[in-house]
């Protein structure tokens, strides 16, 4: 489990034979889960500076790797009594998110981005979302996409620094808007479930 806050930028040493080998001031042990870019990988291999992890052809296959080199964003898993900061986030990309477009407000700068749509009703107005393993707000949902307000010191201290229209992003929905909305579906012979108001109005209840 993690909570969507960067640790640090690991700067990235290779990536051979489904095997990424990274140095940062963490010293993981061999065995520990730690995220990168948002995707819950296990480390393999350290040595007196770096550290491995290995991508299997799935991940590869899920994942935005043209974002894996340079430098990636590094959360540890979260440990027993940790400060809990951010949501909470499994570590399972769900699919690839696009970046839109890009528009500067003077203190902060919007990033729209589209998803595929049957992710789409896991993105909830002012929920939470996780790009390349960053915990975000939802500003605005749109058909097939929504909208990110980024402040200065989370645009320099990440790859949203580096992000341009087409840039393709790891992202992770809200774990508890999915089980929500799949406790919530419609069943088979009913042609309408609960909507978010409708769920809103039952947790006021509570």
């Amino acid at each position: 489990m993690f909570t969507g806050l960067i640790r640090e930028m690991a700067k990235v040493v290779s990536f051979k034979n489904n095997f990424l080998t990274l140095t940062a001031i963490y010293n993981p042990k061999i065995g520990d889960s730690i995220a990168i870019n948002g995707a819950c990988l296990t480390v393999v291999k350290v040595t007196s500076d770096t550290f491995t992890v290995e991508l299997s052809p799935e991940s590869q296959k899920i994942l935005a790797m043209e974002n894996y080199k340079n430098e990636v964003h590094m959360e540890p898993a979260m440990m027993m009594g940790d400060r809990f900061e951010g949501h909470i986030v499994q570590g399972h990309v769900d699919c690839l998110g696009t970046i839109k477009s890009i528009k500067s407000n003077g203190n902060s700068t919007d990033f729209f981005i589209s998803l595929p749509s049957e992710y789409s009703k896991y993105i909830i107005p002012k929920g939470s979302v996780t790009i390349d393993g960053v915990s975000l707000t939802v500003n605005e949902v749109m058909e097939d996409s929504f909208r990110l307000t980024i402040i200065p010191h989370t645009v320099k201290n990440t790859l949203f620094k580096n992000y341009k229209v087409g840039t393709k992003v790891n992202l992770e929905t809200d774990m508890f808007a999915r089980y929500i909305y799949n406790m919530f579906k419609p069943a088979k012979n009913k042609k309408e479930g609960l909507s978010w108001s409708d769920v809103d109005k039952i947790m006021a209840n509570y």
